[in-house]
């Protein structure tokens, strides 16, 4: 697990904690919470971003490893199609 997630999840369960809390609550303290809680969602968003990227990555490398040809070929096509984008047939 990504050390953003981690993080990402802890501060987000902290303010959790303090905005159901009735004795600390005020209202700027709310708006903290609330604030640190948007904060920590962006930074597990983040994070699960990055792992996915890593995940995708690795079962690239290994397809690329186990079938070569095959790869080579689908490179070959995609720069082909790119180039027929590029200009009218």
């Amino acid at each position: 697990m990504d050390e953003n997630r981690l993080e990402g999840r802890t501060a987000r369960i902290a303010t959790i904690k303090e905005s159901f809390d009735p004795t600390t609550g005020d209202v700027e303290s709310q708006r903290g919470g609330a604030a640190e809680q948007v904060a920590g969602a962006a930074q597990d968003a983040y994070g699960q971003a990055a792992d996915a990227t890593r995940n995708f990555q690795q079962w690239l490398r290994n397809t690329i490893e186990a079938k070569p040809r095959t790869s080579a070929l689908v490179a070959l096509g995609i720069g082909w199609l790119l180039g027929r984008m590029r200009r009218p047939m």
